[in-house]
């Protein structure tokens, strides 16, 4: 498995943005960030430098305003959240953390059948 990665809360709000946004500049992100929380310019570009020096983000500085870009996938991401969620509120179970889920959130019949699907591929393969 990949070494976990532990984000902070703004690391993450951070990825989230550039995942949607793609390659944007410090200017950019703290624009987006603004939308969600009141956070200082010089905040936000810390912050990035930061996750720079983190290998979360990579840098592209051939120009007079750096790019930045996500250095992990959202799918990495993703995983590596559900894995400390997992691990820290449902006692290592997975069930537990789909169950809770899905009982206070009312999946689409398309997202039934995904999980359906999944869940017949998962008793194919073990």
């Amino acid at each position: 498995m990949a070494k976990q990665i532990k984000l902070t809360e703004s690391e993450s709000e951070i990825l989230q943005i550039l995942w949607e946004l793609g390659p944007a500049s410090v200017r950019e992100v703290h624009e987006a960030l603004n939308k969600i929380k009141d956070t200082g310019y010089t905040t936000t570009l810390k912050l990035m430098q930061i996750m720079h020096e983190k290998n979360l983000l990579t840098r592209d500085d051939k120009a007079r305003v750096h790019i930045y870009k996500p250095a992990i996938s959202l799918k990495a991401g993703q995983q590596q959240a559900v894995t400390k969620i997992i691990k820290t509120m449902f006692k290592g179970s997975p069930a537990q953390l789909v169950m809770h889920a899905l009982g206070n959130h009312r999946p689409s019949k398309e997202e039934l059948d995904e999980i359906k699907k999944y869940l017949k591929e998962l008793e194919k393969n073990s």
